[in-house]
């Protein structure tokens, strides 16, 4: 009965520790506002369920163990953070010149007139670049285990049902009008917020690649 009420809690412990770092602002969730706000809501849920994608494909690599290989493989590393930082930092570029340019209302994270399969691919890219996502997948993985190691079943079908909630719950919420009239008038100011973070984000993965 201990092991069954630590069991349980371990999970609980997992699904928040998963729905406060999906919830918060971040990359990809700035990125299903943009695009919802400009582009509505069917091109939004297709970037996100791109961005679960890459998520449940890291999920799946740090039950199966092999991400502990990955981590020792510094190599492999060290080219993700490469690649995913130059990534983040275009998107950034493409952002400040959008919130620079006042007569612009192309969204930066852009959806317009491309087909959904692409739009899925960035999704999907903006997350498997990310080797942080890696590495707090090994953490939700370690916060659900039993002491022997055993990982619960139960923490993938979870954490997906959180992460489809709360990324598309971003696609529905500012695909509505209100959001995109309010998102509009400030669009620049957005915009601009959305370059600092993906600047930001690319140039740390840029430093680390270097450490």
């Amino acid at each position: 009965m201990a092991d069954v009420t630590l069991l349980s809690a371990n999970l609980l412990v997992a699904y928040t520790a998963y729905f406060v770092g999906t919830a918060s602002p971040g990359p990809s969730n700035l990125a299903i506002m943009s695009i919802a706000a400009n582009h509505g809501r069917k091109p939004a849920l297709t970037f996100a369920l791109g961005v679960i994608s890459g998520s449940m494909f890291w999920a799946t690599v740090a039950m199966l163990g092999v991400s502990a290989a990955l981590i020792a493989y510094s190599q492999f590393l060290v080219a993700l953070k490469i690649f995913g930082g130059v990534y983040l930092l275009w998107l950034a570029f493409k952002s400040g010149r959008t919130a620079l340019n006042p007569s612009s209302r192309k969204a930066a994270v852009s959806a317009d007139g491309e087909p959904l399969r692409k739009v899925y691919l960035r999704g999907a890219l903006l997350h498997l670049t990310n080797p942080k996502a890696v590495l707090s997948w090994v953490s939700i993985v370690a916060l659900s285990s039993s002491h022997d190691g055993v990982v619960q079943p139960a923490i993938l079908p979870g954490c997906i049902s959180i992460s489809v909630t709360v990324f598309c719950g971003y696609a529905l919420l500012f695909s509505t009008q209100t959001a995109r009239h309010l998102y509009l008038r400030l669009r620049r100011w957005l915009d601009g917020g959305l370059a600092v973070v993906f600047g930001v984000a690319g140039w740390r993965l840029l430093l680390t690649a270097r450490a």
